[in-house]
């Protein structure tokens, strides 16, 4: 094989193709071809591994190690149980990763006692908006009440290509009925149509409660789930709560009744919704982005930083002025592999 290697490679090279990039057709490096070449013969002479391992397992350890871990005593304990034990009777066979070992060849390596195993949940399917009411995604928080152990619950529905709050309410218990109250007055308000919305939300009672689910279907939206105790899942409902709870207007001291609750969340949607600057939709705010006039905004943010580096061109030295293109989709729950959403192309201002 080396031999005919270096056959093609120098046909190659007669031909008129460069050396390394003809190595680097069968995967060798140049340096590599000169050493077989001047090479006195072409036979392997590296040295293999040695066959037999001095600190090995003999058969009879191996067997002791599979009648220790079956005895009435060891046999619903798992290595890292038995090693200890057995070292306070003064007996060592092996370390527990060697029991470990010994136990997955001869196909013994199974969860022992009434604990299940844990299972490999397929990640939530990615969804894609690129434009609002295509993609909400909802949750419920709690909200501290001036009865110790007694909150009030807030569910609100936010959408994730402009992160606008398009529906919230507020009570003093977690049902499925509230929250597929909740959904269909978002749905009329937003005038959504059938089999255009996917609602995404996490495993709870209320987003999976049989009234929820025969609303969802009535409508014609989409439910999608989070997998059980990943709150990576649902990443929009998560950080708009941190946002709520980290808000400088939040309360230093609990709500007194459902109403007070009512009354400032109310003027927290405003704020959020109206005022705040969102930094993942290039800080405009969720009103704008959801109405369609962020792109008009970003233009015009983009014109006045095109004449401010004409103006003064020696403070950019050469640098592109800050990136105010619109965000043109937004994904939830993307696969890993996939690239970076893309962008719309700014036009450059006259």
């Amino acid at each position: 094989m080396k031999q005919m290697a270096i056959t093609l490679i120098d046909e190659a090279v007669a031909a008129g193709a460069r050396l390394h990039k003809a190595c680097a057709v069968l995967g060798i490096s140049s340096r590599t071809h000169r050493r077989w070449k001047a090479a006195e013969h072409l036979q392997d002479a590296r040295q293999g591994a040695s066959k037999h391992c001095a600190h090995a397992l003999s058969e009879e350890e191996h067997q002791a190690i599979i009648a220790a871990c079956n005895t009435p005593e060891h046999q619903s304990l798992p290595p890292s149980q038995i090693v200890p034990r057995l070292a306070d009777r003064g007996i060592y066979l092996a370390s527990e990763s060697s029991f470990y070992r010994v136990l997955r060849a001869q196909g013994q390596h199974n969860r022992r006692g009434r604990a299940k195993a844990p299972r490999q949940r397929a990640r939530p399917q990615a969804f894609a908006a690129q434009a609002p009411n295509q993609v909400w995604s909802w949750d419920i928080t709690y909200l501290p009440s001036t009865v110790k152990g007694q909150f009030w619950r807030l569910y609100m529905i936010v959408d994730i290509y402009s992160r606008a709050i398009v529906g919230w309410e507020v009570h003093a218990e977690e049902l499925a009925s509230h929250a597929a109250v909740l959904v269909s007055r978002a749905c009329l308000r937003q005038q959504v149509r059938r089999d255009q919305l996917v609602l995404h939300a996490d495993n709870g009672s209320s987003m999976k409660g049989a009234t929820m689910l025969a609303t969802l279907q009535r409508l014609g939206v989409m439910p999608s789930f989070s997998r059980p105790s990943v709150s990576d899942d649902n990443p929009y409902s998560e950080a708009l709560f941190r946002t709520l709870k980290y808000t400088p207007a939040y309360p230093d001291k609990p709500f007194d009744d459902v109403q007070q609750a009512r009354q400032w969340v109310q003027r927290f949607v405003h704020w959020y919704n109206e005022e705040h600057c969102h930094s993942a939709i290039r800080f405009v705010t969720p009103s704008q982005r959801h109405a369609g006039l962020d792109a008009a905004i970003l233009q015009q943010r983009h014109g006045t930083y095109i004449r401010a580096r004409s103006e003064r061109p020696e403070r950019w030295n050469g640098r592109t002025t800050r990136n105010w293109e619109p965000v043109a989709q937004v994904w939830l729950n993307p696969e890993r592999e996939r690239e970076k959403p893309t962008t719309e192309k700014m036009p450059k201002a006259a």
